[in-house]
């Protein structure tokens, strides 16, 4: 999984040094371990996900066990932030390599499901001209969501990373200049 996240960086630059990461859907953690490595440490990664993740302790990264439906994004953005106190900043950058739990019947849907949820959240969580990306299923909702996409960023590209199977349905959605639709 860590490739999919370093390919998509060589590509389109996403994270920079410095930069305040949210991670949603972070375990088992090697896209958090990527991020820390990436941000440095005058930056901050903070991950969040329904299961414990599986990495070593890294100075510049907070994780908790929560679900995207129920956690407050406020608590998410004082994670970035500990050293402030008061209203924190939002992220430059939230990734998410979320999927749910997969049937083969409806995968598509629910896959969608938890992208919008991330969209929904992006204006308590994303500073405006910030970026994203996040995985998602290709089926019959996906020309409607990249559209959704586009409303919301200045640039829009999907991905498939060399990382991926060719017979999964799994590719990314890369977003830049929250903010900053072209309608």
């Amino acid at each position: 999984s860590a490739f999919k996240l370093k390919e998509i960086q060589e590509r389109h630059r996403l994270i920079k040094r410095g930069d305040r990461v949210l991670d949603l859907g972070c375990a088992p953690g090697s896209w958090l371990q990527v991020c820390a490595e990436l941000v440095g440490p005058e930056g901050r990664v903070v991950g969040i996900d329904l299961l414990r993740t599986r990495v070593p302790p890294m100075p510049n990264v907070n994780v908790i066990e929560g679900d995207i439906y129920a956690t407050d994004p406020v608590t998410l953005r004082n994670l970035a932030y500990p050293e402030l106190s008061g209203e924190p900043p939002q992220f430059d950058v939230v990734i998410s390599d979320m999927a749910p739990n997969t049937s083969g019947h409806g995968d598509h849907f629910l896959s969608v499901r938890l992208c919008r949820r991330i969209l929904e959240l992006l204006p308590s969580l994303l500073r405006s001209s910030g970026a994203a990306t996040m995985k998602i299923f290709e089926g019959e909702e996906f020309p409607e969501f990249v559209k959704e996409c586009r409303a919301a960023f200045g640039s829009v590209w999907i991905f498939k990373p060399k990382a991926s199977r060719d017979v999964s349905r799994e590719t990314y959605i890369i977003a830049k200049g929250y903010g900053r639709s072209r309608r």
